[in-house]
């Protein structure tokens, strides 16, 4: 399934390349000796500098700006002489109940997580298609095998980003271009600590208390660079998946909620079915 790292290194062009999982699958890609453009709002070079030198091109970006999103990519393409691997890693996370998040909330959520991910993609793909090869990786979140209190808003952004990545993929196939979806489970980053918080609802405490009991019961996450090795092994992969699923506990729920999903489904199979069938055009062919 992995093929050896070939003699030619590769370039990466990575959002969200200065923390959590962005840094650390720029630091696995550097330490195989592939390229890295880190792409972030804010790069600390003196991480990378000394150890990889000239193989590292940092560029600051703010993923919602199409416009410097382009220039990034074109800047990252002309100093490396191309681009192989694209990862959206960029990401940001809002919590609250749907009912509490304002206008403003919403928007700055899918300007990230949605619109950000699709600038990249539109920027990279001349790039790659003019190769007629490449890979880009959206990477998702288990929060896009479903909605659960609190995360509606962030699992809306991950539900549309798996969307348009699933049109992608079919698309970018025609030029020799992979697309995969990697959904992640829980790795010890900032995420949750740098998330943000709509105006809590008095009407919600009661549902808020009962989270915070069981978020109290403590999280055990893995760290970054176990992602990092995962990423490298689906790049390295002659046949990548569409989805890639990283962790035992996001392994089982999404096993679980397909399972439930099915049994619904087929439980109102007879409704669905019944809602079928098919008719000549009103007023038939002129």
């Amino acid at each position: 399934m992995r093929t050896p790292p070939g003699t030619t290194s590769r370039t990466w062009f990575i959002t969200g390349a200065s923390r959590g999982l962005g840094r650390a699958f720029a630091i696995a890609a550097l330490e195989r000796g592939d390229r890295v453009v880190g792409a972030a709002r804010t790069i600390a070079r003196d991480d990378f500098d000394e150890r990889h030198g000239d193989r590292l091109l940092a560029l600051p970006l703010d993923v919602t700006d199409r416009a410097a999103v382009f220039a990034a990519v074109a800047t990252a393409a002309e100093h490396f002489g191309g681009l192989d691997i694209v990862v959206n890693n960029a990401g940001t996370m809002s919590l609250g109940m749907l009912e509490e998040f304002t206008e403003a909330q919403v928007r700055a959520q899918f300007e990230v997580n949605v619109f950000g991910a699709l600038w990249v993609s539109q920027a990279a793909l001349p790039h790659l298609r003019a190769r007629r090869a490449g890979h880009i990786v959206q990477i998702s979140s288990i929060a896009a095998l479903g909605g659960f209190p609190s995360t509606g808003m962030y699992s809306a952004s991950k539900f549309a980003l798996e969307g348009m990545s699933e049109a992608l993929a079919m698309e970018a196939a025609t030029f020799g271009v992979k697309v995969s979806i990697v959904q992640p489970g829980g790795y010890w980053t900032d995420l949750y600590t740098s998330a943000t918080s709509a105006g809590p609802m008095e009407e919600y405490g009661p549902l808020r208390a009962e989270l915070e009991r069981q978020w109290a019961e403590g999280s055990i996450d893995s760290e970054p660079r176990l992602a990092a090795e995962a990423l490298l092994t689906l790049v390295d992969s002659d046949e990548p998946p569409l989805r890639l699923l990283l962790g035992s506990m996001v392994y089982d729920l999404a096993f679980d909620i397909s399972r439930r999903r099915m049994d619904t489904w087929a439980g109102w199979e007879q409704v669905s079915r019944a809602a079928e069938h098919a008719v000549p055009a009103p007023g038939g062919t002129p």
